[in-house]
């Protein structure tokens, strides 16, 4: 009797408590399966990057391609041209890279493309096991099982590779020759071999002597500096004069290449030279904060090095390379990416800011991280430059013995709420996060998704306005056609009717050019203070709606009625047009003026009214914010920047976007007080507030 009772007990609350896999399904065995299943995505689209590369690769012109490569080992490169190797300047590295490359020069021709991309590749990946294998403990088996595959995968993403694979550099091996003698290596007189092999490749990579040093390993530190004397001296004997012009006449290479100053060279040195300092000043400057930068830095490699981090002792001791260095190229900036390893802040919700914005930093062009404001152009030229600086003195690893570092102050989550259905929500998480993200997080990646917005927009007509306008009318003759049919073309009458009015068109003029980003923007920085819970919410569902929009530009441009030759309407905000020429209007050289369906500008205006009418507390205040929906409707039918139907697009993808953000993460959380209410119980009392929120 009692077996059988509960054994419906049992059939009843798999029925009503949760799924049937969660009841007779082992929760260990589940979480090997899915552990197993994401190593194998994981490597996946590893190969998948690598296989873009090569193809990008040999895709590329063979004129083009692998121009670095081909100006040493090719036909006509330096290395055949009898004289010295840098007469043409072309050649920039040191001596006993010339003498080294010099015997491939037969074999380089023969397979100049395979060759040198997949032995590039078979390099990075063992850079980039070699970095996840000494990343320091206490490290989860989830993090050693995936940490490979994400390494390989964030280095093929990186510019730097990308740049080297193009080119056909040798900046890979300096960095794996260092993370083998310093991290896989064992016998120092080994290590020592390779590093000074580094070194003789690129000389900055002498600064791991004193790291070494001062960690102990003085035979190693030893056998650098004579690996790298016996390397630079057996060039110096083949090639002398090559030698002496590298050395001597060129400072360990500077001047050799593209110009210093220009923005492809992230060091000081390059730095300095933009701001419009030179001559004997410059380099005063440039020596001494070299060697304050030089001596910060390594003190604290040497202290990350006696923590345990040796990958970041080594991380710090390259990005203080890139800064001293008198020319940084992209290829050789490497060093900055395997900054990411060390650990920041002492929120979990924090530790994600600096790695973010390394990679960021380090993948994506300086214009996508940084508008193009000329107060931030200085920022924006040396953004690489900053981050290795950074990463060199001032960034606040945490040191092991800290203990936030293994066990950071854990996220607050609210309790879920129930929602109506079985399966919501997808995404079995914790809850909603109680507490703030971090901000510094939540501008750059709300930075780079606008970058990433644009560029959907303007590569969605071809990568410019005359390139898709005959699309985009030929579509706004369909949607002309359909409101015509359901009788609400009314965007000729809306246009005069305002015309005829001055006050109102200077009104529509100015809610519509300023006010579209100025109040998503309010709403999201009042939730952010006020109500953290409610931010990631909205934010979530924001962001939906926006990608959801960027699929409607990409696949259906469409001309808006001001752009409609013919149609008789005033283009009250841009001025007059003139619709002879394949590119008009006042903004065409900023942004894709066929992204009209769906109207981000009516659907950010109903994501506003929504969020407010939802949360606010005072009645008057859901009603003032469902009128900036309805006034940016009408502003933006009345001026002739949208059809009707461009504003129910608009509304769409803002209904979809709530219900992606409901499906896949449940419903928003409920404050204390609500929750209580609905369950029945008394609710709790309620905080006083300061005098300075009563109002």
């Amino acid at each position: 009797m009692d077996d059988r009772a509960g054994g419906r007990r049992g059939v009843a609350n798999v029925e009503h408590g949760g799924r049937a896999g969660e009841a007779f399904g082992d929760p260990e065995e589940s979480a090997r399966a899915g552990m197993r299943i994401a190593r194998v995505a994981l490597w996946g689209l590893a190969a998948l990057l690598a296989l873009r590369q090569v193809l990008a690769v040999l895709g590329t012109p063979e004129a083009d391609r692998l121009t670095a490569l081909e100006t040493w080992v090719g036909p006509d490169g330096v290395l055949h041209v009898t004289g010295s190797l840098y007469d043409s300047t072309r050649f920039t590295g040191t001596p006993f890279a010339g003498l080294v490359l010099k015997p491939l020069t037969r074999a380089a021709e023969q397979a100049l493309g395979w060759g040198w991309t997949f032995g590039t590749l078979l390099l990075l990946v063992a850079l980039g096991v070699s970095a996840a294998r000494a990343l320091p403990g206490p490290v989860s088996r989830r993090t050693s099982l995936l940490a490979a595959p994400v390494a390989i995968s964030l280095l093929m993403l990186s510019l730097p590779v990308r740049n080297t694979l193009h080119l056909g550099q040798t900046s890979i091996i300096p960095v794996l020759l260092v993370l083998l003698g310093c991290l896989t290596v064992r016998d120092q007189r080994a290590a020592g071999a390779l590093i000074g092999l580094a070194a003789a490749l690129q000389p900055t990579v002498l600064l791991f002597v004193p790291l070494l040093w001062w960690t102990g390993r003085r035979r190693a530190a030893a056998w650098t500096g004579g690996a790298f004397a016996a390397c630079t001296a057996l060039a110096w004997a083949a090639m002398p004069h090559d030698s002496a012009t590298y050395w001597v006449h060129h400072m360990a290479g500077a001047g050799l290449g593209g110009a210093a100053d220009g923005i492809a060279n992230q060091s000081l040195h390059g730095a300095l030279l933009r701001l419009g300092l030179s001559g004997p000043p410059e380099i005063v400057l440039y020596l001494a904060l070299g060697a304050a930068v030089a001596v910060l830095g390594l003190r604290r490699a040497v202290r990350y090095a006696r923590d345990g981090q040796f990958l970041l002792a080594i991380a710090v001791t390259g990005c203080v390379a890139v800064v001293v260095s008198p020319t940084a190229w992209q290829h050789q900036l490497l060093w900055v990416l395997l900054a990411a390893v060390g650990r920041v802040g002492r929120r979990a919700s924090d530790r994600y800011m600096w790695p973010v914005a390394v990679v960021l930093v380090m993948s994506l062009p300086a214009k996508a991280m940084l508008p193009s404001i000329a107060a931030l152009l200085p920022l924006r030229d040396n953004l690489v430059l900053l981050a290795a600086l950074a990463a060199a003195t001032v960034v606040p690893f945490l040191p092991r013995s800290s203990p936030h570092y293994a066990h950071p102050v854990p996220t607050e989550y609210a309790d879920p709420v129930p929602a109506r259905f079985r399966h919501v929500p997808l995404l079995r998480l914790p809850g909603r996060v109680l507490t703030r993200p971090n901000l510094l997080l939540e501008l750059l990646l709300i930075r780079v998704t606008y970058a990433g917005y644009s560029q959907v927009r303007l590569a969605a007509t071809g990568g410019s306005n005359s390139a898709g306008r005959a699309t985009a009318e030929h579509h706004g003759e369909q949607i002309l056609s359909a409101e015509r049919f359901l009788h609400l073309d009314i965007e000729h009458w809306a246009n005069h009717a305002v015309v005829k009015v001055d006050w109102l068109r200077h009104f529509f003029d100015y809610y519509y050019e300023s006010l579209h980003f100025v109040v998503p923007l309010a709403v999201l920085g009042v939730l952010y203070w006020r109500r953290p819970v409610d931010y990631r919410w909205a934010r979530t569902s924001l962001g939906f709606a926006t990608l959801l929009a960027l699929v409607g530009f990409w696949l259906y441009p469409l001309a808006p009625p001001r752009l409609m030759p013919g149609l008789g309407i005033i283009d009250t905000v841009h001025g007059a047009q003139d619709f002879a020429k394949p590119d008009y209007g006042t903004l065409t050289h900023l942004t894709n003026q066929y992204a009209a369906m769906p109207s981000l500008h009516f659907g950010w205006a109903l994501w506003c009214g929504l969020v407010i009418a939802v949360l606010a507390p005072r009645w008057w205040m859901k009603a003032l914010g469902l009128l900036h929906p309805l006034f940016t409707v009408s502003a933006i039918i009345g001026t002739g920047n949208h059809w009707v139907l461009d504003a129910v697009g608009g509304a769409a993808v803002v209904v979809a976007g709530l219900g992606l953000s409901y499906v896949l993460q449940g419903p928003r959380a409920r404050t204390a007080r609500a929750a209580a209410v609905a369950a029945g119980r008394p609710s709790p009392p309620r905080a006083p507030e300061p005098e300075s929120a009563r109002g």
